[in-house]
């Protein structure tokens, strides 16, 4: 498989075959074209597994020719279409990875308005026929790990939030339904409140929670309803809760070994405003900064570049794209809210001298997930030592 530039256009006509695969988690539907647009092999449907792949390669074997002459163009559909990108590359064909918005606006411009699985695969093997493929980034297994670790724990985080606060409201009801007013929680005490806490959630509440209930009980409310019920919801809660804690330690863990044997995470971790999460997730979601030829295309990539709508008189707000990974922007955020409360932290100085110019607070804090993300790049790219200086200095004068 050749790895071409991402900012080359693929050249159809130096292929023999161009084959379009439609990916499903089941099924995938895959059409053959020749160079010169025609259809050689209609919509086939086959197996999203190894019978599948077998039948397609069969397939393509029976119309001459070698791999290495045979361009194959599918959707990046995570994980359904990566037994199958893997298997193609293994026996010599050439891959190219097309992001859906290629597609996506590919069919839209043509007016075509059905979607099915034929019609998908058609309109891969137009987008390939069309001389404005690009070649999409396929990363390499420690970047695969990373995202594989990280999306998980960014899950399990959510998960967890939800869980404390589905257990903090079914621990106010088992509380306040046995000691229902405020001259019940104070006649209880303490005590009996601790051995109650302890008795729903022993891993998570205990006398410093009681003491707390007994100073706020003056502003409870309570109810009477599903007593039984809501006693073992918080018991199944609790539970889980411990599960995800114990799961996300884990991921914890082999996330220390991938930065540990990763050279780039060293580099990224000598920036004190990036936490080990923080630098697993840049690493998870920039993957291969060489392929960012100038730094404007990783900040669009980060979806950290401004759009702006406008027709005729009518001018919209100028708006963050948003496009990319939420994941790796919800972090930059963090780390930037961080550096404006860490002292002496350069990106703090830097986000002080933006608003000190009558920049908003909002807009300047945007600026430092940029420059974040900036300095990411430029590390991971030249391997040099983190400067701090030089981040104050970019808006010094």
């Amino acid at each position: 498989m050749t790895h071409s530039s991402p900012q080359s256009p693929l050249d159809p006509s130096v292929y023999r075959f161009i084959v379009a695969i439609d990916i499903g988690s089941e099924q995938c539907s895959f059409c053959v074209f020749r160079p010169d647009k025609s259809l050689l092999v209609k919509a086939t449907e086959m197996a999203n597994a190894s019978a599948g792949f077998a039948q397609l390669h069969e397939r393509l074997s029976r119309l001459g020719g070698s791999p290495e002459q045979v361009l194959v163009g599918m959707e990046a559909t995570s994980r359904y279409g990566e037994n199958l990108f893997q298997f193609l590359v293994q026996r010599g064909y050439h891959l190219c990875l097309l992001h859906p918005a290629q597609t996506h606006w590919f069919a839209k411009r043509r007016g075509l308005r059905a979607k099915t699985d034929r019609l998908d695969a058609q309109t891969i093997g137009h987008v390939l026929l069309s001389g404005e493929a690009r070649v999409g980034y396929v990363p390499n297994d420690l970047i695969t790990s990373y995202r594989e670790l990280v999306r998980l724990h960014g899950q399990l985080s959510e998960d967890l939030t939800r869980h404390k606060n589905e257990i903090h409201a079914l621990l106010q009801v088992a509380v306040l339904t046995r000691y229902p007013s405020a001259q019940a929680i104070r006649a209880a005490g303490v005590e009996t409140l601790t051995q109650l806490l302890r008795r729903f959630a022993p891993r998570n509440y205990g006398r410093e929670t009681a003491e707390r209930l007994v100073y706020l009980a003056q502003h409870s409310v309570s109810s009477p309803m599903a007593l039984e019920a809501r006693q073992l919801s918080l018991q199944i809660l609790c539970q889980q809760l411990t599960q995800i804690q114990s799961h996300l330690a884990q991921l914890d863990e082999e996330l220390e070994k991938l930065r540990v044997r990763d050279p780039e995470s060293q580099l990224l971790q000598a920036i004190p405003e990036f936490g080990p999460q923080t630098v697993a997730v840049l690493r998870a979601e920039l993957g291969d900064v060489a392929r960012f030829h100038r730094t404007d295309q990783a900040v669009a990539y980060a979806g950290l570049d401004i759009a702006i709508k406008e027709s005729g008189k009518w001018q919209g707000q100028a708006k963050l794209s948003k496009r990319g990974s939420g994941l790796l922007r919800q972090m930059l955020y963090l780390a930037a809210v961080r550096s404006v409360r860490f002292e002496g932290s350069a990106f703090g100085i830097y986000y002080r001298r933006l608003v000190a110019r009558g920049m908003p607070k909002g807009a300047a804090l945007v600026a430092v997930m940029r420059k974040m993300l900036i300095v990411a790049v430029h590390v991971l790219k030249t391997k040099e030592v983190y400067d701090p200086s030089k981040v104050a200095a970019a808006c010094a004068g």
